[in-house]
């Protein structure tokens, strides 16, 4: 009751509250970088799911999709990816630093890229591949691809060191396997008794699975450094 009696202190009071909310309202709109973030994680692991649903049709013997898929989840990733860049340029105040924020999307944004271009490698030549096993690459990728995609969405709520270590070490485990995977089946591919035009099918083919691999590492990389500099 007293401070209605001294209208300077409410004064001084209603300003406080008032600069608070409008600091608030400002920090609010970072809200939209892990959003973008968190959209261009989900369109990688979008992409991944379409290839392994690819290679399972062929390993059935059925013919591939049209690409259609792979460009779609490609074109709205890329589009993320410059949406991101005019939030920085128009936004004082980023959650993250913008070189952190800038690494991250054009690492997210190359998977989706990378698989694309699998996804043309086999439409062109389906037939090599049909009834051939993919199950070691498809476990790889999946397990990749959502590793990824769970470390991004924790950036949003801060993630502690132990578990970006965790999430990132998984990572770099996965793209160990794949590494030896791409070797056995190189090996196999060049004693093995295969004509000039599938070695070189085969062998790009097998080096785009394991860069897709190599592209979630590299993301999982930059979460890592991200939540090592803000711990």
């Amino acid at each position: 009751m007293m401070l209605l009696k001294r209208p300077g202190c409410l004064i001084v009071i209603a300003r406080q509250k008032t600069h608070m909310f409008s600091i608030r309202r400002f920090l609010g709109h970072d809200e939209k970088f892990f959003d973008l973030l968190e959209a261009s994680a989900e369109q990688a692991d979008s992409s991944v799911h379409h290839l392994v649903a690819l290679l399972v049709r062929l390993e059935q013997h059925e013919s591939p999709e049209s690409l259609e898929n792979f460009v779609r989840s490609r074109r709205k990733d890329k589009e993320i990816t410059q949406e991101l860049t005019e939030q920085l340029c128009k936004t004082f105040i980023t959650p993250l630093e913008r070189e952190d924020i800038q690494a991250l999307a054009a690492a997210l944004y190359k998977i989706p890229k990378t698989v694309e271009k699998i996804g043309e490698r086999i439409v062109i030549f389906p037939g090599e591949l049909h009834g051939r096993s993919f199950k070691k690459h498809l476990e790889l990728l999946d397990q990749a691809a959502e590793t990824v995609l769970a470390m991004v969405k924790e950036l949003r709520k801060g993630t502690d060191v132990a578990t970006a270590r965790e999430k990132n070490a998984r990572l770099q485990t996965i793209e160990g396997d794949a590494d030896k995977l791409e070797l056995e089946l190189l090996r196999d591919l060049f004693h093995g008794d295969y004509d000039t035009k599938q070695i070189i099918f085969l062998r790009d083919l097998y080096e785009l699975l394991e860069k897709v691999i190599d592209r979630c590492r590299d993301a999982g990389n930059i979460i890592l450094q991200v939540v090592l500099k803000y711990s």
